[in-house]
């Protein structure tokens, strides 16, 4: 699990300005209200906060977007409220860790993928600070990085929205690493053989 000295270090390093204290605040908010709980790995739910996080530093956001991460869970999955991360963090924050929050809240069924396009243009539009969007794409990248914890047919709707849905959004906004990572997992689990086959070619060259 990352540490969120590992984070604060890579935001300082982009940005020797940043205002680190904000973001040690959400990490050890983040930690409290999400004590007790556990992910489908048996680790404890703080290490997706702070894997989210560690991403959106990697690509040298700002520290609001870096604590926006940390705390993109605490409304919809603790006791925590609007009202609470607005007096402890201030507007901005809560607005982008809102906005996350109602991403969250939309589902996806399966036959809406031939509708995928719409669903596009309906996240986009419904995220008015393109921050919102980064961290429900981070949120989306290791989510996928730990798809093995879950059972077989969800893995494979997962796979199937983050393929019609994400990974194309991420190309739209040019982070053609996060398109590529999460075309890449997604095959793996929608077409495992194919994967394996192609994994066994590659090794041999």
């Amino acid at each position: 699990m990352i540490r969120i000295t590992d984070i604060i270090d890579r935001v300082f390093e982009n940005n020797p300005k940043a205002d680190l204290d904000i973001i040690d605040r959400a990490y050890i908010y983040s930690a409290r209200v999400h004590d007790g709980q556990v992910r489908l790995s048996g680790e404890p739910y703080l290490s997706h906060p702070l894997e989210v996080a560690g991403i959106l530093a990697d690509m040298n956001l700002d520290p609001v977007s870096v604590t926006a991460g940390l705390l993109h869970d605490v409304i919809e999955d603790t006791h925590s409220t609007e009202e609470e991360i607005g007096e402890m963090f201030g507007p901005e924050v809560l607005h982008i860790v809102s906005g996350v929050t109602k991403l969250s809240t939309i589902k996806f069924k399966d036959s809406q993928t031939r509708q995928a396009e719409s669903i596009r243009k309906m996240l986009l539009a419904m995220a008015d600070d393109i921050r919102v969007v980064l961290i429900k794409l981070a949120d989306r990248v290791h989510n996928m990085r730990t798809l093995q914890f879950h059972k077989e047919e969800k893995k494979k709707r997962i796979a199937r929205e983050t393929l019609d849905i994400y990974a194309p959004i991420a190309a739209r906004l040019g982070i053609y690493w996060i398109k590529n990572e999460l075309e890449d997992t997604s095959f793996m689990y929608i077409q495992p053989e194919a994967y394996a086959e192609i994994q066994a070619l590659v090794a041999k060259d």
